[in-house]
């Protein structure tokens, strides 16, 4: 257990390969009630969330989950985040170690729009299954058919007679879902899962493998990948920016952001030994430092040692070959693809 943003959190229950290979392989169940969730009413909250994000809100559909970020006004990323459409409000699910910021952020930010936010992340529990079984153990604790559910939809249904938010969302690169229910449900419902899921292979699952699972993803962590420094473009996020729009914080910055031509770029590495590169590791093209890597591991699914880092766009082509001090040793790697990972269809 260590302490995470305020919360206890446990980085293991088992090992954190055995946790990663649940997940790949059958299914992994993570307490995820740290993430910050920010509740969103009144007339002008769609026309808010709007402005303070960098996709559109107000046009999601009740049921539609969409990622965006939350940038300052030079095009920084505050956080990445989570936006929730229901019939009578909008939900913010937020990093836990951004939660306190992204609240004064908005209190900085709300000028004259007419709406409430209320931060209940502490009334409520928050999970994620995930993994290929993951529907076959939570489908019969729902009351409504959520195998029907596309990726980033939700519904409100009842689980174990409980009111509660299921989304098929998640952050392991597998199939999944992710339940809200009022707190004091989350141990009858956390025990359930498990009984139900450790006889198809089932574990619960830390943040340790939560690490190496979005790691193969390739999916940016806030802290490493991503900061007030790194806008989303250079992050490898223009997914997540709709500059098309009306006017939203920092639209002007990453408008001028988009365009650039001499910004860093994220970029995947496969070290030829098994040596773990750390964030903060030099990255060098004969006698250059041309970067720094953000995160490392050792992948449990590939067996190989791989990186994520940061580099000019003269060394992002797959193939290309670079060399990573890793404590005041050099490491041979060169640039692959991302996702390094990527499930079957």
């Amino acid at each position: 257990m260590v302490d995470f943003a305020g919360w206890e959190m446990p980085v293991q229950y088992s090992t954190i390969t055995d946790e990663h290979n649940a997940v790949r392989q059958a299914a992994g169940l993570f307490d995820i009630a740290h993430m910050g969730r920010l509740k969103f009413t009144g007339a002008d909250a769609g026309r808010f969330l709007d402005h303070l994000l960098t996709r559109n809100v107000a046009t999601l559909k009740p049921g539609q989950v969409r990622y965006g970020l939350v940038t300052n006004q030079q095009g920084g990323i505050l956080d990445d985040v989570l936006a929730y459409r229901f019939e009578e409000y909008y939900l913010l699910v937020v990093n836990a170690s951004n939660r306190l910021k992204i609240v004064d952020w908005i209190e900085s930010q709300r000028g004259g729009f007419n709406f409430q936010m209320e931060d209940i992340t502490t009334r409520q529990f928050m999970l994620a299954l995930q993994g290929p079984r993951a529907l076959e153990i939570l489908a019969p604790l729902a009351a409504d058919n959520i195998g029907g559910l596309k990726y980033y939809r939700g519904c409100m249904t009842s689980v174990l007679e409980t009111s509660a938010i299921v989304t098929r969302t998640g952050y392991s690169g597998e199939d999944g879902f992710e339940v809200i229910l009022p707190a004091e449900q989350g141990t009858p419902l956390w025990e359930t899962l498990i009984e139900r899921g450790q006889p198809l292979g089932l574990l619960p699952a830390g943040l340790g493998c939560r690490d190496t699972l979005r790691f193969e993803a390739a999916m940016p962590l806030y802290g490493h990948e991503m900061d007030e420094t790194i806008d989303p473009f250079t992050a490898g996020l223009s997914f997540g920016v709709s500059l098309n729009r009306d006017d939203f914080i920092g639209k002007a910055a990453l408008s001028a952001a988009s365009t650039r031509t001499d910004r860093l770029h994220r970029i995947g590495l496969e070290l030829q030994g098994r040596r773990i590169a750390r964030e903060g590791a030099l990255l060098f093209s004969g006698e250059e430092n041309i970067g720094r890597v953000t995160s490392g591991t050792f992948s449990p699914t590939l067996q190989k040692s791989i990186a994520m880092g940061y580099v000019p766009g003269s060394f992002v082509d797959p193939g290309t070959a670079l060399e990573i001090d890793i404590r005041g040793k050099r490491e041979a790697a060169q640039v692959v693809e991302l996702p390094f990972y990527r499930r079957a269809k």
